[in-house]
């Protein structure tokens, strides 16, 4: 009956690293993961504080086949200006009308009913986004 070895043959593998040869990749992989949450968590932070305008389309109605009324509302910052983006579809989700809506610095909270003109009858709209002027 043979015996298995249980060891390894000396010099052919080289030296068995164990403990020590990882504690480097270890302190290098912890310096790495630390300074990519740090980033994320930086990008994150001004992504949503850096945001001074946000929309909703409350509801909208079909006043007729080439227009609708859409119910506007934008939350800002005092003394920000800025455009939303508004777009009606069709039933086959085509753009059939599209109009920026402005707004000014005096108020921090718009809420205002905007008629949006439309090539042919809209079956929905929607707010394509908000941003501020800059400058």
């Amino acid at each position: 009956m043979a015996v298995a070895r249980e060891e390894l043959p000396p010099g052919r593998y080289g030296q068995p690293g164990g403990a020590h040869a990882n504690r480097g990749l270890r302190i290098v992989a912890t310096v790495f993961g630390a300074a990519a949450v740090v980033l994320i968590a930086w990008f994150g932070y001004h992504y949503v504080a850096g945001t001074s305008v946000s929309g909703e389309v409350i509801k909208f109605k079909r006043v007729s086949a080439t227009a609708v009324e859409v119910h506007l509302e934008v939350h800002k910052d005092k003394g920000a200006t800025g455009t939303c983006t508004l777009r009606a579809l069709n039933d086959g989700h085509a753009e059939v009308g599209r109009k920026d809506v402005h707004f000014t610095p005096s108020q921090t909270e718009v809420d205002q009913i905007v008629t949006l003109r439309t090539t042919e009858t809209a079956t929905a709209t929607e707010l394509v986004g908000c941003t501020t002027d800059s400058g």
